[in-house]
């Protein structure tokens, strides 16, 4: 047999903290309606508005106890996870915290899980690692909340379903504290209410402040946002602190991220993936997706508290620092607090669950399925990910249901119950810039897997982040200066033309695929007039996925049924096919969305300072200044191309800034508006005859 779940020495405490925080997030709820048709009416649905909420629905059969809310002997899951949540809710209930303690997997060519204990969270005893003779203690002794309880509960598989092989309920400790507030207190732990910093007995600072890194404090941060200032007069930083004074939670947006969300802020991703990760560091970003469909941040924060209150000051804290312009789509994880604070803060924004978390949940949640199944997992993901219509997506998920024997699986009646907040079918006519169904944002998560581990200091951490973020400015800028060579068309169409003219040249390979797809299409008109009507469809056989194209002739305008174009910002294969027939020419501009475009960083305002109505908007200090911020950071982008534009934005930058001393001294004098024009496009002759 094999045994999993072990611990090393060092990460126990943290371990133990991870188990104790997930097993009291979440809370019971009822749900409005079922999940699938047909569903075991013993099955109890739960309301999943967040996955700390509740993760699944439990379905059990109770062997022989009166209360069939009290685990016994011989009593039957239909699957690991069913036990599991069973326990939870027990758990809950007694109010102690609980975790996986040990698992066994069966010998064998295919491995599957044939036991699980579930224990307290304070079984076992913490063993202090001994240093080696003659080497001196350099680290500070851990805190642990092992305390040798021996309560648990074991299940055993048994063909079809699981049963509990071995029992224990008696605690060694008082029981009540179920709640995380009231653990934490009873542990010396930090609760948002109190909001202090905690010590133990020896002196010894608790999690709270080391969850910054090893060695962590916040003096690091203030040093790190107190340079950035010095290096960017632009950027925008708060802190927030507890009634003593003590650094609770901290955000910063440099020039560069608030002149991005001027472009690219109308859909926003809330990336908080460093709950999952097992790094521990409480770093949350609001990101976006520019005009080369890279990732491109908004800002950044250390968030050490995950109450309603503490998402709320980052929230409006952040949209301060953006102008007060909330997105128009806000993309998050499943967090009750957090959509509370989201409701509250961004009521006009449409807020939906991500489509790849609640996936990559699902294979923790099938692992025994997926094991097998090896074709289950890809045809989930195909049925999300690769849906047209949502009857198509409907048809196809019972499909799999059925196929797989999947109709009493929690989990998934779970997720397909609140379908219409993650599966993007349900939510195509909110614009989230996403050109791919299959593209990702890049997130932090994958910024930690590849330069952190649990030991990683804070210092570190904000260098390699900056490093990264050095990196990324740089790939936007090539992507800048290659997007001026057009991309090449694979057809004679002038409409392929044009938007090889108007796009980037990432925006544009997607639009050509469009195009090109567009012409396998089958289109009949079905209605006649200045308003026609056209069937479109793949397969004349097939007529499943049928789509509705609307014309306006006097408009010359379109729209279609699976709304792609809302949803996405570009014309779908359905329209253009239509438009090969009734104007094979040009597009309207109105399809070409600015953000996609070359000119997606092109600042009207700065064009026109001398509007009466920006002028208007421009009466405090701080919104001048950040409107000139914005200028010279258009020139700064511009300007670092090449060697040669680098020295011809340096002589007209230094040309400027004489000219507003001069003016300063002189007012009556006026500027020379005619010998300098920070904002006119500049062209250079170098060694790539780059011309702007």
């Amino acid at each position: 047999m094999m045994m999993e779940g072990a611990r090393t020495e060092g990460d126990e405490l943290i371990a133990d903290y991870v188990d104790c925080l997930m097993s009291l997030d979440s809370r019971p709820g009822q749900n409005d309606s079922l999940i699938l048709e047909g569903a075991p009416p013993d099955v109890e649905a739960v309301s999943l508005n967040a996955v700390a909420e509740q993760d699944v629905m439990r379905e059990f059969a109770p062997a022989d106890a009166d209360d069939p809310n009290e685990p016994v002997l011989g009593m039957t899951f239909e699957s690991d996870e069913a036990a599991k949540m069973f326990y939870h809710e027990y758990a809950r209930r007694l109010g102690f915290p609980f975790r996986v303690g040990r698992s066994r997997r069966s010998k064998g060519v295919e491995e599957v899980v044939i036991m699980k204990r579930f224990v307290c969270s304070r079984e076992g005893v913490y063993k202090k690692k001994q240093p080696p003779s003659g080497e001196a203690t350099s680290k500070r002794e851990r805190m642990s909340m092992r305390e040798g309880c021996n309560a648990m509960m074991e299940v055993v598989r048994e063909k079809d379903h699981w049963v509990v092989s071995k029992l224990e309920k008696a605690h060694n400790h008082c029981l009540g504290l179920g709640t995380r507030v009231g653990y934490l207190r009873a542990r010396g732990l930090p609760d948002a209410s109190d909001k202090v910093t905690a010590m133990v007995s020896d002196g010894m600072t608790s999690l709270r402040q080391n969850i910054l890194g090893e060695g962590g404090d916040g003096q690091g941060i203030l040093d790190y946002l107190k340079k950035m200032q010095a290096n960017d007069p632009g950027c925008t930083h708060a802190i927030q602190v507890d009634k003593n004074g003590c650094l609770m939670n901290v955000f910063w947006a440099d020039s560069r991220a608030k002149a991005a969300y001027q472009h690219f802020g109308d859909a926003v991703t809330f990336d908080t993936t460093y709950k999952k990760s097992k790094y521990m560091m409480p770093f949350v970003t609001f990101s976006g997706v520019n005009h080369h469909l890279q990732t491109v941040m908004f800002g950044c924060a250390f968030l050490v508290e995950e109450t309603e209150s503490s998402f709320s000051w980052l929230f409006e804290t952040w949209l301060a620092a953006m102008g007060g312009k909330a997105p128009g789509s806000l993309v998050t994880d499943q967090n009750r607090a957090m959509k509370a604070a989201i409701g509250k803060v961004f009521p006009n924004s449409f807020h939906r669950f991500c489509k790849w978390y609640i996936l990559s949940r699902t294979k923790q949640k099938l692992c025994h399925a997926y094991s097998e199944h090896p074709a289950l997992r890809d045809e989930l993901e195909s049925c999300v990910i690769g849906s047209e219509t949502i009857s198509t997506f409907e048809a196809s998920w019972m499909s799999i249901i059925e196929k797989y024997d999947l109709r009493k699986n929690t989990w998934l009646q779970a997720i397909y119950n609140i379908r219409q907040k993650w599966v993007p079918l349900y939510m195509m006519d909110t614009f989230f810039a996403e050109i791919s169904p299959t593209h990702k944002l890049e997130t932090m998560n994958d910024f930690y897997k590849k330069y952190f581990n649990t030991k990683t200091t804070l210092e570190v951490f904000l260098n390699q982040l900056d490093l990264t973020m050095a990196s990324r400015y740089e790939n936007e800028a090539q992507a800048d200066i290659d997007t001026w060579f057009e991309a090449t068309t694979k057809t004679a169409w002038p409409i392929e033309k044009q938007a090889a003219s108007t796009y980037t040249k990432a925006v544009f390979s997607k639009f050509q695929e469009e195009f090109t797809e567009s012409l396998g299409y089958i289109i009949q008109k079905t209605e006649d007039g200045s308003i026609s009507k056209f069937s479109i469809r793949k397969d004349e056989d097939n007529p499943s996925d049928v789509f509705c194209v609307t014309y306006n002739a006097s408009s010359k305008m379109a729209k279609c049924s699976c709304k792609y174009f809302e949803f996405s910002g570009i014309l779908c294969r359905h329209i253009l096919g239509v438009f090969v027939i009734v104007d094979p020419r040009t597009l309207p501009p109105d399809y070409f969305l600015k953000r996609w475009t070359r000119n997606a960083k092109h600042d009207e305002l700065s064009e026109d300072n001398n509007n009466s109505h920006h002028d208007a908007t421009c009466q405090s200090t701080a919104s001048r200044y950040n409107v000139l911020c914005a200028n010279v950071i258009r020139c700064a982008e511009k300007g670092s191309v090449s060697k040669a534009t680098y020295k011809a934005a340096k002589d007209i930058l230094h040309k400027a800034y004489e000219e507003i001393i001069s003016y300063e001294r002189n007012p009556g004098r006026g500027l020379q508006r005619d010998a300098i024009n920070i904002n006119e496009d500049i062209t250079i002759d170098d060694e790539r005859n780059l011309i702007f």
